[in-house]
């Protein structure tokens, strides 16, 4: 896979990292020089010194080779430009970060694939931290109608029960176990221990439900 990042400050050198251990195929742009020169040092890829908002500079990457195109500098008006120059080269996945969530609506309205704001994220991250202190958030599915989530059961009245008097319901399923540190498919008769931990599928907005059955 050829993905090409613009943008070598710490989310685009993180991300061509993360890439390149996974076997990518990666060239990165970054238009200041000294930046660029220390990005070369630390990263195993072709690492081009330019504006990525020039057609030119886009066309010596093989851009149009390129199964992704990710913007990830901190200027949302150079990520936008840039975004938009790209989609003349029919890249298949385009993807940019918005700094300014007020931004976004204008990504999408020019047909941007994905966009990605640090800011937004981090504030839903918190606010999960605060609202689902108890779970391990795994997996956010769709368009966030439902999570995967680990839990511990410390609710005293179904200790004992089996998992089928309890899962699944309209609002979760209890997907798998943990039983002496493997994991393990939950059989309708299997009765539940106090303090097992159980990955569970939960619709969105029914957490609550979900905390209160497995909770004090």
């Amino acid at each position: 896979m050829y993905v090409i990042i613009m943008g070598g400050g710490r989310v685009g050198l993180a991300l061509a990292n993360l890439l390149i251990e996974e076997g990518c195929d990666i060239t990165l742009i970054e238009s200041d020089e000294s930046l660029c020169a220390d990005v070369a040092t630390e990263l195993d890829a072709l690492v081009i010194c330019g504006n990525g908002t020039n057609s030119k500079l886009l066309e010596e990457t093989n851009i149009e080779d390129a199964d992704y195109f990710i913007a990830t500098t901190g200027n949302d008006e150079a990520n936008l430009l840039s975004c938009i120059l790209v989609r003349k080269f029919d890249v298949p996945n385009i993807i940019a970060r918005v700094s300014n969530p007020d931004h976004e609506e204008a990504f999408k309205e020019v047909g941007i694939d994905h966009v990605i704001s640090p800011e937004i994220a981090a504030a839903a991250q918190l606010q999960k931290l605060v609202t689902r202190p108890n779970a391990a958030e795994l997996m956010t599915l769709g368009e966030g109608d439902a999570e995967i989530l680990d839990m511990s059961i410390t609710n005293d009245k179904i200790v004992g029960k089996r998992f089928k008097d309890i899962s699944p319901t309209k609002d979760y399923i209890i997907i798998s176990t943990y039983q002496n540190g493997k994991l393990v498919i939950p059989q309708p008769d299997n009765t539940i221990s106090r303090g097992e931990k159980v990955t569970v599928l939960v619709k969105r907005g029914s957490f609550k439900k979900l905390a209160k059955k497995l909770g004090k």
